[in-house]
């Protein structure tokens, strides 16, 4: 006579097949963040630092950086020196962030309208496969030498049951900024 072994009868056909719809989900589900880099009109135009990373409204600290752009060719890491200038990024996990991140960190860019794939990258996949369900904000910092600094947020529900976009328009040293999620 074989033992008595228990049913597994939390997992029954529905919950495995929920639990691997999650999992798919999560995995692959598509994050695009649209920004547009206005050109302003001053006589020395400097590219601006822009800074996007994820955190979940009224706690401290980045959920995750998907972003950071910056001057990587000023010799002996210079550009590194004015990262601090984007404040609110530098007060929610810049400051711990070793950078070049690879994945996370690229050049300034000009003026003009830039698309983000942020859950493309292998590192930020699993940072994305990880998050908790939940409500969060993209947000997106912009600073910019002899100029101003601006901050912009974007909300996101984790995971997505459905497509969603949020938008927000920039006062002066962003433009028009789109997030689009689908699952």
């Amino acid at each position: 006579m074989r033992p008595f072994r228990p049913p597994l009868c939390a997992l029954t056909p529905a919950t495995l097949a929920a639990l691997a719809g999650l999992a798919t989900t999560a995995q692959a589900a598509t994050v695009q963040l649209q920004l547009e880099l206005p050109r302003l009109n001053v006589a020395e135009y400097h590219r601006p630092y822009v800074a996007v990373w994820l955190e979940k409204p009224g706690q401290p600290g980045a959920m995750a950086q998907l972003a950071v752009w910056y001057d990587q060719k000023k010799p002996n890491a210079g550009g590194t020196k004015w990262l601090r200038d984007m404040r609110q990024w530098w007060r929610q996990g810049g400051r711990e962030l070793s950078v070049p991140a690879d994945g996370v960190s690229g050049a300034t860019r000009a003026p003009g309208e830039h698309s983000l794939q942020l859950a493309q990258a292998p590192q930020l996949a699993a940072q994305w496969a990880k998050l908790p369900a939940g409500q969060y904000e993209v947000v997106v910092e912009s600073a910019r030498e002899g100029g101003g600094r601006e901050v912009q947020r974007l909300p996101l529900s984790w995971p997505p049951k459905a497509a969603q976009t949020a938008t927000a328009q920039g006062e002066h040293e962003l433009g028009a900024l789109r997030l689009t999620v689908q699952p």
